[in-house]
This record gives C-alpha cells, sequence and structure tokens, in this order.
C-alpha cells in the first residue's frame, strides 16, 4: 500500500522531487565515471605492439619483494608484498642460451630497447621513439619494403611511419639522441610492420654492435622472446619454458600479459589510475551524501505541512518513514540508473583527457563493465533512502499536534541530537585537521585533506541554523538600514534559520574544496622550489629540450677552473617504500650545489655513501654513518653508508648518489640538468655545447621558471581530477538555491499582498543571497585556511599557504555569482503569477 501512494506522490508532485532526482542523477554519473577509471586500473587491457608475433615473452621481474612471517598462537602466518620498481630490469643474455634448449622452441631472440630520439624538425607525432637491434625485428615482425639491414655502426633502420613523416628515404642522414651524445648515421633501410597494429611507438633498428653500446648494459638484455616450432602449443612451450628458468627470477608471459612488459608505463599507470579513480571516487561519495542528505532534508521541510496532516489522520510513524522510505526508493533507482547511463560516456571523457594530459598513456585502453553501472545504482538508492531516513526523523517521532505546530512557524532550535551530531563532526575535523600538520608524504596527507574539509563541512551542515542565526545577530544592523528589503531578509534569517542553512552548506563546501583544491600544490610546489633556488649555487644551467643533456655537453665544459654538475632523477625503493633520488657529479660539488646539510658532509659522497633529507632520516632512523640497504631504479640491491644528511629534501629529493651510481640503473642515463659554475659567460658556454642539438645555457631564474611549467603541468591533472567534484558541488549549489526559493512562492504573494513591490521582494532575496554568501564564504575560507595551514606544516615545515589572491577573489566570485543567479531566476519566475491566485490557490 504504502508503494502505492509513494507512486502517486512521486506522479503528483514532479517538481518537488526534481531536485532531489538532480542531486542523485549527477552523483551516480560521477560515481560510475570514477569507478570505470578504476576498472581501468584494476582490469584494463596494455595490448602488445612490438610483440605481437611472437607468443611467448621472458622478461626480468619488475618488483621489489617482502615476505614477513608470523608466528602467533602455534600458527605461522606469511604475507608476501610486491611493489613496482621505477626504471626497467633486465635480464641476463645467457638465459637465451638456456632457452635455446626449450623443447618446442624453434627460435629465441633476444631483444634490446632504450631510448632513440631523431631529431628531425616533424618529430614522431607524438609516438615515443625506441631503439633497437635489427636482430630483434622479427618480434613484429618488421620487414624492410626498400633498403638494406644495418651492418656498420653508422647504419640504421626506419620504421615506414617516421620515414613518411620525416621525408626520409635509404641514403639520408639522420641524428639520433640516445643514451650517449648525438650522432649522425646514414639511413640504410625502410621496414614496416605486419598490419596496422603499432600505433604508440616509432622503432629504429640499429646495427648489434651498435645497439648493444647505446643499451650500456652489457651482457643483459631487454626480453627474449620465444618462438613455438609449428604445432607447439603455446601453453605447453610456456610450461617448458618457465620450467627451464626455474631458480631464476625471470617472468614468463603470453597473451596479454605481454603488453606490460613492452609498455612499462601502462603498467605503473594501473597504480596511478587505480589511486585516482578511489581519491575522486571516495570524495564524490562524501560530497555526494552531504549534498544528498542537504536536499532531501530541504525537500521534507517543504513537504512539512502534508507530513503533519498525514500525523494528524492517524498515520503512524513508521507508515510516515515508510512512504518517505519508498518515495527515496522511486527517486533514487530512476535518478541512479539514468546517472549511471550518463556516466559512461563521462568515464571515457575523462579517461581521454588524462591521457592527453599525460597522466595516463594511451597503451592503457579504457575498460567498462556493468560493475561501476551496478555500484552508481546501488549506492544511489541507498543514499537516497539513508538521506530520507535521516531528513523524517524528526517529523515521524514528535506528536502530531507537535508536526502541525512546527509546520507553522519553524521550530526555536535544532535538536539536540543534531548539535551534538554536529560538534562530534567538528571535533573529528579538528582532530585530522592536527593529524595533517604532523604527515610529511604526499601519499598520506592528501586523502586526509580533502576528507577534513568534507568533514568540517558536515559540520557546518548540522551546526547551520545555529550559524545562520548568529550570522544574522552580527548582520542585522547593517541589513536594516538598507531599506525595507533588508528588513524582510533579516526577519527570514531569523525565522528560517534552517532552510537558510541548508543553502549554506553546499556554498560552504564549494568554496572550501575549491580553495583547497587549487591551493594545496602551489603550496607544495613553492615550498620546493624555494628550496631550489636557495640550494642552486651554479651560475648557469644547462637544460635540454630533448630527453635530456648529454654527458659530453658536460664534459665538454669542465675545466680546472669550472664545474658541470650533472644531474639525472630516478626513484628507488627502501624495501617496499618509495623515496625520490638523484644522482649527482661529485667533483666539485659544493661550488655548484647546498642542499643544507645539517650532519656530515658531502665531501664524503662517494659510490658507496649517500646523502639522506631529514625527512628520510627520520623516516628509516638514519644518521651520518649508518647503513642503508636499498633497490635502485631497475631493483638493483645496494647497501650504502650515509654520508650526510640535508634540510632541503623537499626542493632535491629524499636521497642522493653519486652520478655514475645512479646513471647505470636508469632506462634514461641523460641529465635532466647540468649545474655550471664558472667565469665564462653564457655566450662562450653556448658556443661550446653547439654540436648538442637542444641543449641551452639559462640562468638559474630561467631554470626555475622552466621547472614551474612542468609542476604546473602536474597540478593541471589533479585540477582536471577534482574539477568533476566541484562541477557536481556548483550543480548542488543551484539546486538547493532553487529548491529553496521556489518553496516560496505563497509567501512572496502574501507579501505583494501586503504591499510590498515586485522589486523589493527581488531586493530582499538579493540581500538574503548576499548574506548567505558572506557567511558560507566565512565559513568556507576559514575550512580552507585551517587545512591549508596544516598542510603547509607538515609538508613544508612553515604555516605558509601558498594562496593567490586573484585565484581566491575569483572562485568567491564564482560562487557569489552561483548564489545570485540561482536565487534571481527562480525568484523572478514565482513573482510572474498573480499574487491573489497563488494565495488563494489549494496547497
Amino acid at each position: 500500500m504504502m508503494l502505492r501512494y509513494a507512486l502517486r506522490t512521486v506522479r503528483h508532485r514532479k517538481g518537488g522531487f526534481l531536485g532531489a532526482f538532480l542531486a542523485l542523477m549527477c552523483a551516480a554519473a560521477l560515481i560510475t565515471a570514477c569507478g570505470t577509471l578504476l576498472e581501468t586500473g584494476l582490469r584494463g587491457t596494455i595490448g602488445t605492439e612490438r610483440y605481437a608475433s611472437t607468443p611467448v615473452v621472458v622478461s626480468a621481474d619488475q618488483n621489489v619483494h617482502r615476505t614477513t612471517v608470523k608466528h602467533k598462537k602455534g600458527k605461522t602466518k606469511t604475507k608476501h608484498k610486491a611493489k613496482p620498481i621505477a626504471e626497467r630490469a633486465w635480464l641476463s643474455e645467457h638465459l637465451t642460451t638456456r632457452l635455446s634448449r626449450v623443447p618446442g622452441a624453434e627460435r629465441v631472440i633476444p631483444e634490446l630497447t632504450f631510448i632513440a630520439e631523431p631529431l628531425t624538425p616533424t618529430g614522431t607525432g607524438g609516438r615515443t621513439a625506441y631503439g633497437h637491434a635489427w636482430d630483434s625485428a622479427p618480434l613484429t615482425p618488421y620487414a624492410l619494403t626498400t633498403g638494406t639491414p644495418p651492418h656498420a655502426q653508422d647504419d640504421l633502420v626506419i620504421d615506414r611511419y617516421l620515414a613518411d613523416r620525416a621525408r626520409l628515404k635509404p641514403g639520408d642522414r639522420l641524428t639520433v639522441q640516445s643514451t650517449q651524445g648525438p650522432r649522425t648515421y646514414r639511413v640504410t633501410g625502410i621496414a614496416a610492420p605486419t598490419g596496422d597494429g603499432i600505433r604508440h611507438q616509432t622503432s629504429l633498428f640499429f646495427s648489434t654492435a651498435e645497439a648493444r653500446r647505446l643499451a650500456s648494459h652489457p651482457g643483459q638484455v631487454t626480453a627474449i622472446g620465444v618462438v613455438p616450432a609449428e604445432g607447439t602449443d603455446t601453453a605447453d612451450l610456456k610450461a617448458a619454458v618457465a620450467k627451464a628458468l626455474r631458480g631464476t627470477t625471470a617472468q614468463v608471459s603470453t597473451g596479454d600479459e605481454r603488453g606490460p612488459v613492452e609498455f612499462l608505463d601502462a603498467a605503473a599507470a594501473r597504480i596511478k589510475l587505480v589511486s585516482m579513480g578511489g581519491a575522486m571516487g571516495g570524495t564524490s561519495l562524501l560530497v555526494a551524501v552531504l549534498v544528498v542528505v542537504g536536499t532531501f532534508a530541504l525537500s521534507v521541510q517543504q513537504r512539512h505541512r502534508e507530513l503533519a496532516l498525514l500525523r494528524a489522520i492517524a498515520a503512524t510513524s513508521g507508515q510516515v518513514r515508510k512512504l518517505l522510505g519508498r518515495e527515496a526508493l522511486l527517486v533514487g533507482a530512476a535518478a541512479g540508473v539514468a546517472g549511471a547511463l550518463a556516466g559512461l560516456p563521462l568515464g571515457s571523457w575523462l579517461h581521454g583527457r588524462f591521457v592527453a594530459l599525460g597522466a595516463v598513456p594511451a597503451t592503457l585502453q579504457h575498460t567498462v563493465s556493468v560493475f561501476p553501472l551496478f555500484a552508481a545504482v546501488a549506492a544511489t538508492i541507498i543514499g537516497a533512502w539513508a538521506a530520507a531516513r535521516i531528513s523524517s526523523r524528526r517529523i515521524a517521532r514528535i506528536r502530531p499536534a507537535e508536526a502541525l505546530a512546527e509546520a507553522a512557524a519553524e521550530r526555536g532550535r535544532p535538536a539536540w541530537g543534531r548539535i551534538l551530531a554536529g560538534l562530534v563532526l567538528l571535533a573529528g575535523g579538528t582532530v585530522l585537521v592536527a593529524v595533517l600538520s604532523v604527515l610529511r608524504t604526499e601519499p598520506a596527507s592528501t586523502p586526509v585533506t580533502f576528507l577534513a574539509v568534507v568533514v568540517l563541512a558536515s559540520s557546518v551542515a548540522l551546526l547551520g541554523p545555529l550559524l545562520v542565526k548568529a550570522a544574522a545577530a552580527v548582520l542585522g544592523a547593517a541589513l536594516r538600514r538598507t531599506g525595507p528589503g533588508g528588513r524582510l531578509a533579516t526577519a527570514n534569517l531569523r525565522g528560517n534559520a534552517t532552510r537558510m542553512a541548508s543553502v549554506v552548506t553546499p556554498l560552504t563546501l564549494l568554496i572550501g574544496m575549491t580553495c583547497t583544491v587549487l591551493f594545496v600544490q602551489p603550496t607544495l610546489g613553492h615550498a620546493a622550489r624555494a628550496q631550489a633556488r636557495e640550494g642552486i649555487r651554479a651560475d648557469w644551467v644547462l637544460a635540454s629540450e630533448g630527453p635530456g643533456v648529454p654527458a659530453g655537453a658536460a664534459r665538454q665544459l669542465r675545466t680546472d677552473r669550472d664545474v658541470a654538475t650533472e644531474v639525472v632523477r630516478t626513484t628507488v625503493r627502501v624495501g617496499l617504500d618509495k623515496y625520490a633520488a638523484q644522482g649527482v657529479s661529485t667533483a666539485g660539488l659544493a661550488r655548484t650545489w647546498d642542499p643544507d646539510v645539517t650532519a656530515g658532509s658531502l665531501a664524503e659522497l662517494t659510490h658507496d655513501t649517500v646523502a639522506v633529507s631529514e625527512l628520510a632520516a627520520d623516516q628509516l632512523h638514519l644518521k651520518p654513518g649508518s647503513t642503508l640497504k636499498l633497490a635502485l631504479g631497475d631493483g638493483t640491491p645496494a647497501t650504502l653508508t650515509v654520508a650526510a644528511v640535508y634540510a632541503k629534501g623537499l626542493g632535491f629529493g629524499d636521497l642522493t648518489m653519486a652520478h655514475d651510481l645512479v646513471a647505470r640503473h636508469v632506462d634514461n642515463p641523460l641529465a635532466a640538468t647540468v649545474l655550471v659554475s664558472t667565469a665564462r659567460s653564457q655566450e662562450e658556454l653556448a658556443a661550446a655545447v653547439r654540436k648538442f642539438p637542444g641543449v641551452r645555457v639559462v640562468p638559474p631564474a630561467t631554470a626555475d621558471s622552466l621547472q614551474a611549467e612542468r609542476l604546473q603541468a602536474n597540478a593541471e591533472v589533479n585540477y582536471f581530477a577534482m574539477g568533476l567534484v566541484l562541477a557536481f558541488t556548483a550543480i548542488a549549489v543551484v539546486n538547493t538555491l532553487a529548491m529553496s526559493v521556489s518553496e516560496r512562492v505563497r509567501e512572496f504573494a502574501l507579501l505583494r499582498l501586503a504591499g510590498a513591490t515586485r522589486r523589493q521582494v527581488l531586493r530582499m532575496l538579493r540581500t538574503e543571497a548576499v548574506s548567505v554568501l558572506l557567511l558560507a564564504t566565512t565559513l568556507g575560507s576559514g575550512i580552507a585556511l585551517a587545512v591549508l595551514t596544516a598542510f603547509s606544516i607538515g609538508m613544508t615545515g612553515s604555516a605558509a599557504p601558498a594562496v593567490t589572491p586573484l585565484v581566491y577573489v575569483t572562485v568567491v566570485a564564482a560562487a557569489g555569482l552561483l548564489a545570485l543567479v540561482g536565487t534571481a531566476l527562480p525568484g523572478r519566475v514565482a513573482l510572474k503569477a498573480r499574487p491573489v491566485t497563488v494565495a488563494t490557490a489549494r496547497e
């Protein structure tokens, strides 16, 4: 029976449920979109290109591992964890001999892969360029369409894509920047792959000897392809290969498993996408719950008289709760299905934007299944039902006579339970802010940052009526001086504080969340750049427009009087924990670089020592003389002695080692920058490195600006990721404002009949909107300031959040525009009808 009443109510009150429907639909769309990103990270396919014709591929283990054994109550528990390394791990070339003896293996093909950037005016069209030995061409396979294979060290075969793009033909000369200095090769042939499966890379093939020189890993290979003999099943061959490799850490891959072996960046992007999708989805869910509860609370408040009459004619508390619950289930189901379907193209668009921004490689294919849709619909239905139950607690519990009295006039103060819950959330938010001030790593602090904003905004939602009344008391005198509209607005703020609070909450959340999103990354970036500026003593910096600065350019500048410090960057693992690291050439280091050493000395930095930041020293309990065991970028274990501890870890990374130690274990050994201390002029230095294409000599200030641009590019991904959550919040602001104004049609008609003009009523609405905006701006800004200050203390050691005044004013102005538009447009529509008609109409 209640379901029939609920259907009838929804059918006859479509306008009343429209606001809740829109809020739930947007929430479902956002949850679905985030769910598809999460699923792509978990199950997304990475298709192979290079190994298309090689059913079995052997590669090195790309993870570091840790096994823990616990003995408790006579039971032994073993846990195994693995984390990916930052660079490519290499295999011993001797494994090819072992694999050639495997039954069913017709051919074993060793593979070398390394960076090889062709220096052409047209570039590579967004494709990544890799160098290989011509012997590995059958892995795809590539076949010559014209010319001859490379034999000499300066011979080169290029693929058809690059040849067409750069208009190259056999006999032309092409300069390539690889792991060594740039070198000019003679194009001897053009090769094309079978089919059109190569879409994300371009290949340059060298002679075997030259490829080994450029790969810089003597006795090692990137991977080994195993081609089965005719009639041999791939699964049988895989099992035989795995048996032959028993006792090694080599991995055997077939089918879709070959993709992650080929595209390491796509495999790493999976983890990033899971983290990003989970963070977006979690934040979206929290925001959605807050917004939807507020929307339903306003919807129930608008029906207070109707529900009170139901109580007065003998409807029980349980029946009222069931009615509202059934209505919420109906609206939630319809909104959930519509939003989930809308979320599919939204998720695809999100993935495309992340690919365009460089956050996700195109080789990680977007994956969609029914699970995100079901999750979004379920979350929407459950959220709608829970929101209705929470919103109906008051009207369902009080006596019918009290319900009719409260329908005529708003209750004097909120229920004690609501006030207590608000205070608990306020205390919880304060605790989160305090915790945030002691978190010193970005992965730990980022989720706490946004959770603190949502929790504090939730406390505002519960304490909103009290805050609105307090604001009315403070602003009342000033508002009354503005005329009749101001006096009416003051009376409404005092008499309808609950309704006004429902508008304050989404505005507060919008301003607080937007300011936090916009200023978190600049706070961290500005502190890191400040440390880098203070620590770089160099007169000039070498920067590259290509993959990096060759070692030859640094050698060209080194003299008895001049110092050139090469800096190569990577990520290492200490246990399973990840640390940013760099390698620096140690000769004359003190003349170009000062990380503010607080213990030990950089003079002790050698091939078997390491300097660590104060953060890393605290986390790993290190001091000068301590032993540090770590896995280098490619997973190679190393045991080093701590030589120094420095303060500027934010600007220079947590670990600093000798340049040659790091460069041997990274995919790109070219220097990210070269710091030069010299008395020579910029022109003299530029002349010395002229033979290195793309290498520029710039002052440290220009290098700092380039670094700022790179940080901004990285920050854009985070802005975009959270932008949808902010857009949802903005929609909720307009939706709530429209609902709040539309319920007051009868009130406006009575004001008009009492003598108020249409202009005075609109002025009253504008004054209310400005008052609400001032309160929301104060609360939202206070929340953002508290959270950002705590974030700054934890991450940078100083209470100095980077807030750009113009950006902040723009945020407040945008929120004000939403508030005024969301109030004025519904207000004008509400005032179109004749006052007498509205006042005498049946409710």
